[in-house]
């Protein structure tokens, strides 16, 4: 009997499978829950904010009385009820409503980002971004063989000015990405001048702008300036999510925008997972609906707020000369800067000895930038463990001037 020679399955990998990135997300997701170490990395909700009694009641009552619904598939754009909820939140929030055909539920915000890359991108389309951004979106992108290029920031959020530079220059994308408050991974915000440029470029060049707003909700002290889907819903499509709000665990989003781009991303979502979860939907409609969410918020904006103001009281007892970093106002993040010389990438095996855990700044940009970065997200660390966490990270930045 001949022996069948192995198949090299690698050999037959998609071509877009090589720009995918080495798998920081997974890195992530796989200490989401680790006890033993002291972990600055994922940008997890305390689990404190879960409202476990409310929804085990919530769930009960659905499956009893409700099983048809909440147990069955659902309307690839989301139950109508639950449309009907999230937009009376957005009109209450935003000030505007979206229009007929202008709302879909998604499984979390990457969903959208997904969708819209399916839908509208061809290889080698251009899309533009924050340098640094999000990596799940540059994920996104390239997974579709997109050219993801960067737009520099400062404390007032993208360098609008120099967008206009590059487009002025050629530069032509489909979309443009950005994430306007409290962002991920410099906690940083758009200022309201700037995102009323942006929407004058996305006007006059023909782009469409996605607007990730995963963190609006979460402002330590005043809310932030409008959203650009509120200043121009004609060009801007909004990612939303209750990750962070509600609980991760639901996997549920919604996509706010022109309504024949989103009808493009339910043709996209009944051809990947179909539907968002029915049971989530309705335990999320019910939550809120009943003002716990909003309720929640505040003591979630409460806690976030005191370990930002840990993290950056140990940051400044501990953290070698020549380093720098970001003051936040909302949100999950601080964004570092080590002193020149030290490679944050290089240093991980040494944090890892030391049981803390941080993620090097690399991953955030779409070009080779990031060596000296590090994203911290103080959201899930202990309030007691955080100036033991940032001592240990001071120690690390010490070997790498050291070895500089």
């Amino acid at each position: 009997m001949a022996t069948i020679q192995r198949h090299d399955w690698e050999a037959d990998l998609a071509r877009r499978t090589q720009t995918l990135g080495g798998g920081e997300i997974t890195a992530i997701l796989a200490l989401a829950g680790a006890t033993d170490v002291i972990t600055f990395s994922g940008g997890f909700p305390d689990p404190s904010t879960f409202a476990t009694e409310a929804l085990s009641e919530i769930a009960t009552r659905l499956i009893t009385t409700d099983a048809a619904v909440a147990l069955q598939y659902s309307a690839t754009e989301g139950i109508v009820s639950v449309r009907d909820y999230v937009s009376g939140r957005l009109a209450a929030l935003e000030g505007h409503a979206p229009g007929t055909g202008e709302l879909m539920i998604t499984s979390g915000g990457i969903d959208c980002m997904e969708l819209l890359a399916k839908s509208y991108l061809d290889p080698d389309d251009e899309v533009a971004v924050e340098a640094p951004t999000y990596l799940g979106a540059i994920m996104a992108f390239r997974g579709y063989e997109a050219k993801v290029r960067g737009v520099p920031m400062d404390t007032d959020g993208m360098r609008v000015d120099v967008l206009a530079d590059q487009l002025a220059g050629g530069l032509r994308p489909k979309i443009l990405y950005t994430i306007p408050d409290f962002q991920n991974p410099t906690g940083l915000s758009m200022s309201l001048e700037r995102r009323q440029e942006l929407v004058e470029l996305a006007r006059r060049y023909g782009f469409l702008i996605l607007e990730d707003v995963a963190y609006r909700e979460l402002g330590f002290t005043q809310a932030p300036p409008p959203s650009l889907w509120a200043l121009a819903p004609d060009v801007v499509l909004q990612a939303g999510t209750f990750s962070k709000i509600f609980c991760p665990g639901f996997r549920l989003g919604w996509a706010a925008g022109p309504a024949e781009i989103i009808s493009r991303l339910i043709v996209a979502k009944q051809n990947s997972d179909q539907c968002s979860g029915a049971l989530g939907q309705r335990m999320l409609e019910e939550y809120g609906r009943s003002g716990a969410m909003e309720r929640q918020i505040v003591a979630s904006r409460a806690l976030y707020a005191r370990r930002a103001a840990l993290t950056l009281q140990a940051l400044e007892r501990h953290m070698p000369a020549g380093t720098t970093w970001t003051t936040p106002h909302g949100g999950f993040y601080i964004w570092l800067t080590a002193p020149q010389g030290v490679d944050t990438v290089a240093l991980s095996a040494a944090a890892r000895a030391r049981k803390v855990a941080y993620v090097p700044g690399r991953p955030f940009y779409p070009a080779d930038d990031g060596h000296a970065q590090i994203r911290l997200a103080y959201c899930r660390a202990a309030d007691d463990l955080i100036d033991e966490g940032i001592r240990r990270i001071g120690e690390v930045l010490r070997i790498g001037l050291e070895d500089a």
